[in-house]
């Protein structure tokens, strides 16, 4: 079942759209590929690491209590306020994007006059992709809905989206590789966009962790796996050879998909097609490339199911972060309030649900996807560091899974998270900070509710 939980966290949108973005900073198919391999192997690190951290806290509640352990309530409360702020509701948001565009395949959704689309403020474009916007919006609003009215959720719930999504995939990839439409000279062709002299050493190195980040978000939830500590038997054991199994096995099937795409579709012809629509998603694209509309109708279904359940799930499971910090004293009061007949938390619910919208308007599903990997990286390695932070400082914890190779596997981990937030900050100033600005727009509030707390104590 941990296997099935892993997957279920991380095998979602990424996988249908991310193919784009990569190919158009790298320009070549095998290079595209060797980014989501690459990407894979980090994450691989990544979990390795935490999982030190998981089976020696298996209660703790994973990313947001092994910082405060390690750095403190404040890094602990920041890690959280992000997590409000953009890396899940960003998440929240870009799944409903994916969602509009899989319905987009059924009906053309509507779209502002080019003037109003065109509108800039500071940047954003909120009317750009309006049909879009509105769809991912209406999504959320009628799944936050049903979350405050109580929906359950279970893992067998979750498996019917993960073999949903499986299905999806493998339907894709054996209909590529047997059909008559893919060729192998079609992967080897490069784009016309590639430098006519070759990449430069420090050109391949930054497209490729650029790349890189775009596949993080096929990756995305990963840090999620820390939580599930607690509901394996005998963690020490079966925690890293799950998360180990399960992340190879996301590796291979990132892998074999990608290439599918580039199998049947020139990276040129896949550009064009995609950047006709806002909307587009590679894996549809593709499929109806080799069986028409109906076939893409059929792909496009089920990336609507799937959407809409990791949506849900998303919804679900974020919403209780905001409720667990307002219990503390560490959010907006009303957030710990329990909805008196459908013991929900009807108001952290509501409180994502509008900021997840604003997030909407704000950005288009690239962007989102890529502030959301700057801010999330910045914790990612932090939590990571707190591995070799640890083992200095309390050498005589019990260890009963100690990370391999160690300290090498955390140390690469780190350094390449500083790697990707100072290629980000150079490449992309604007995203960057506002990430980073994000995460520092909590300070205010923290300390708010710090001093109120210590004005409540001393009136008890």
């Amino acid at each position: 079942m941990a296997i099935v939980i892993l997957m279920s966290s991380i095998i979602g949108s990424g996988v249908f759209k991310k193919v784009a973005p990569m190919s158009e900073l790298l320009h070549e198919p095998w290079l595209v590929v060797l980014a989501w391999l690459l990407a894979g192997i980090i994450i691989l690190f990544g979990v390795l690491s935490i999982a030190e951290l998981a089976v020696m806290f298996p209660h703790s509640g994973g990313a947001f209590s092994w910082l405060e352990k390690i750095y403190g309530r404040t890094v602990s409360f920041l890690y959280g306020w992000s997590c409000f702020t953009v890396i899940q509701t960003a998440a929240i948001s870009s799944i409903a994007f994916v969602f509009a565009g899989a319905l987009d395949t059924f009906f053309t959704l509507p779209q502002l006059p080019q003037q109003l689309q065109n509108i800039s403020f500071l940047g954003l474009e909120p009317f750009s992709n309006f049909g879009g916007k509105i769809v991912a919006c209406m999504l959320i609003i009628a799944l936050t809905l049903v979350n405050v009215k109580g929906a359950k959720s279970s893992g067998k719930i979750s498996l019917v989206f993960v073999l949903l999504i499986l299905t999806a995939i493998l339907l894709i990839i054996i209909s590529a590789f047997a059909s008559s439409h893919g060729s192998i000279e079609t992967f080897e062709t490069v784009s016309k966009d590639y430098p006519q002299d070759g990449f430069t050493a420090i050109g391949i190195f930054m497209a490729m962790v650029l790349a890189m980040r775009n596949a993080f978000w096929g990756y995305e939830g990963w840090i999620a796996l820390g939580f599930i500590g607690e509901e394996i038997k005998n963690p020490a054991k079966n925690l890293p050879r799950a998360l180990t199994i399960g992340i190879l096995f996301v590796i291979v099937t990132y892998l074999l998909i990608n290439t599918a795409y580039l199998y049947i579709m020139p990276i040129d012809e896949m550009l064009a097609t995609l950047g006709k629509n806002e909307n587009g998603i590679a894996a549809v694209v593709v499929i109806n490339k080799l069986f028409g509309s109906g076939g893409a109708y059929i792909i496009s279904g089920m990336i609507l199911i799937s959407t809409a359940g990791c949506t849900n799930a998303t919804i679900l499971l974020s919403s209780r972060i905001y409720y667990a910090m307002a219990k503390k004293g560490l959010f907006f009061k009303s957030a710990a309030e329990i909805h008196s007949t459908n013991k929900t938390p009807h108001n952290a619910l509501k409180y994502q649900c509008i900021w997840a919208c604003i997030l909407i308007f704000s950005g288009s599903f690239d962007s989102l996807t890529d502030m959301l990997v700057i801010t999330g990286f910045i914790f990612f390695g932090m939590v990571v560091l707190g591995v070799i932070i640890l083992r200095v400082k309390e050498p005589n914890l019990l260890r009963t899974y100690k990370t391999p190779f160690y300290p090498v596997i955390p140390i690469i981990f780190v350094l390449f998270c500083i790697i990707l937030m100072v290629i980000s900050l150079v490449e992309s100033p604007g995203k960057s900070l506002i990430g980073i600005g994000f995460i520092f727009s909590g300070l205010p509030f923290y300390y708010y509710w710090k001093s109120k707390e210590k004005v409540d104590a001393t009136k008890e």
